[in-house]
């Protein structure tokens, strides 16, 4: 049987991200922080190299658009949706909280298809990768939230406040006009090594949080 879509290794990565996601969403909602922290940890991973496979697998030119379209759709549920659903589970069930949820998911959907548009443009003008970014990208939210998580536990602070002042400060990241350069190389292995960090302290808070 013929399936829609297009099926190659380029892919692929950015599914098992997307299948990290939903079982972490399974899990924040049954408390489960540590496991959900690690999902949204492993989802920004494998964001991390989908697009080094996807450099490196001979694809048509509606494979590339395709790839550009589907990494955006699920970068919606993977670091926008996830986290927001996240702060919920945690007690930042307030007015302001639910507000501050919708305008950080709002704030990164508008910043994924502007991205979508100017990268289509910039595939048309040139071949060159693309080494910087206009706004801050959602997938920084895959170390930013377990981050603060793990550091409001050690320092005390309520999810209940907390939460909502980090999604309100993110979302406006997401759609300022600044530029952020593109991690390459080293500065990919630091990315790296940072989420390692943050696992750690998930896996030692893994009893408070």
């Amino acid at each position: 049987m013929k399936l829609v879509g297009y099926y190659n290794r380029s892919v692929y990565l950015t599914y098992l991200g997307l299948a990290s996601s939903v079982l972490g969403m399974t899990l924040a909602v049954k408390g489960r922080v540590e496991a959900a922290l690690s999902c949204l940890l492993f989802s920004g991973l494998c964001d991390m190299f989908d697009g080094t496979v996807a450099q490196h697998t001979p694809r048509s030119e509606a494979e590339k658009k395709f790839g550009i379209q589907i990494d955006s759709l699920c970068d919606v549920i993977c670091f926008c949706a996830f986290p927001a659903l996240m702060s919920y589970t945690l007690g930042a069930q307030s007015v302001w909280a639910l507000l501050s949820m919708a305008f950080f998911v709002t704030c990164g959907v508008i910043r994924l298809g502007y991205f979508n548009v100017q990268e289509e443009m910039r595939q048309q003008q040139t071949s060159e990768k693309r080494t910087s970014y206009r706004g801050l990208p959602v997938t920084t939210t895959a170390l930013i939230f377990p981050f603060a998580v793990v550091a409001f536990y050690y320092l005390g602070a309520s999810p209940e406040w907390a939460m909502p002042l980090l999604m309100a400060a993110v979302g406006v990241a997401f759609v300022a006009d600044m530029a952020v350069v593109k991690p390459q190389g080293k500065a990919k292995l630091l990315l790296l090594g940072a989420g390692v960090l943050i696992f750690v302290g998930v896996l030692l808070s893994r009893r408070g949080i």
